[in-house]
């Protein structure tokens, strides 16, 4: 028996729509691009200021009067040499970044004022040239041991801490010695300069300065080094970081508003204080009780706190 309805290909019709597949990929599913638009010279960098302090940070309202406008040096592309690789930069007044060879630079430290260097590597032992160098000239030498990409996001916090410290002991101990507010600066440095101690540097611009995002920070610190090297694992480590401290701010945010919208407890009057009890002279302290207690258990067999006699 012939059945009425044939079979067709769809390619038999000219108004059939075919569905198109993706080409098939054996690639673990990965995050999406995070494109940070590369520094030229005529890129608008954006303006710095210093944010509000973070809980338990230190005072750092004295940096707010420091000029951070023009502190992105725009012809540093046209002045960039390989050899500057082996240098480091200043990305804020009191913040530098370089590799391990610039810490063991003692004639730069001195020359730029270098107060504290700041290690970041893999094992305990390593670098160690560079951190004995370093200890005779600075006042303070700080390290940091992170063997992976992926322990940094949890010691952010701690290094921008050591930092910050840092910079408030010295102001502090400058005024207390001569009476003259000192400005600490401190050298974040890894084995190339360009990766660990970058991030390093970025989540602490992130930190620090107000309404400063992971684009922004990468910005900058490609701008006054462009040897630095942000892969996709770092770019997504510095998009992480940024939204933890989103949603930390969000938190204390919230957390300030309730608190101011709280009654005034203190200037509430209480129905009934200590005061008032002791001061009532129907209340017999020699084993009677309140008239109004004794209304409650009248009629009754027996009343509470009272032995039964035989």
């Amino acid at each position: 028996m012939t059945s009425l309805r044939e079979d067709a290909a769809m390619s038999d019709f000219g108004c059939s729509h075919q569905r198109k597949h993706a080409e098939y990929s054996y690639r673990l599913p990965t995050a999406p691009r995070i494109v940070v638009p590369p520094p030229t010279i005529q890129t608008d960098m954006p303006g710095l200021s210093v944010g509000p302090p973070s809980p338990g940070d230190a005072d750092l309202s004295f940096l707010k009067e420091l000029d951070l406008e023009d502190i992105i040096q725009k012809n540093t592309l046209m002045e960039w040499a390989y050899e500057r690789r082996r240098q480091a930069q200043m990305m804020l007044p009191w913040l530098y970044l370089g590799p391990m060879v610039a810490a063991k630079d003692q004639a730069f430290l001195a020359r730029e004022g270098i107060t504290m260097v700041l290690a970041i590597r893999t094992q305990a032992n390593s670098m160690t040239g560079a951190i004995k160098a370093s200890q005779q000239v600075c006042a303070e030498v700080a390290t940091i041991e992170v063997p992976t990409f992926h322990e940094l996001i949890g010691r952010f916090a701690e290094t921008t801490k050591m930092i910050n410290t840092h910079i408030s002991r010295y102001r502090q101990h400058t005024l207390g010695t001569n009476g003259h507010a000192g400005l600490g600066k401190v050298l974040v440095f890894c084995e190339s300069g360009n990766e660990k101690s970058a991030v390093v540097v970025a989540a602490y611009m992130m930190q620090t300065l107000d309404d400063f995002d992971h684009v922004k920070a990468m910005q900058v610190c490609q701008a006054q080094r462009f040897c630095v090297n942000f892969d996709d694992t770092l770019k997504n480590i510095l998009q992480s970081y940024w939204d933890i401290l989103q949603a930390r701010r969000s938190n204390l945010l919230g957390f300030n508003e309730n608190v101011a919208n709280l009654p005034d407890y203190t200037t509430t009057k209480l129905k009934r204080t200590i005061d008032k009890i002791l001061d009532n002279d129907d209340i017999d302290m020699d084993g009677g009780m309140d008239p109004s207690d004794a209304l409650r258990f009248a009629g009754r067999d027996s009343t509470p706190f009272q032995s039964r006699g035989a």
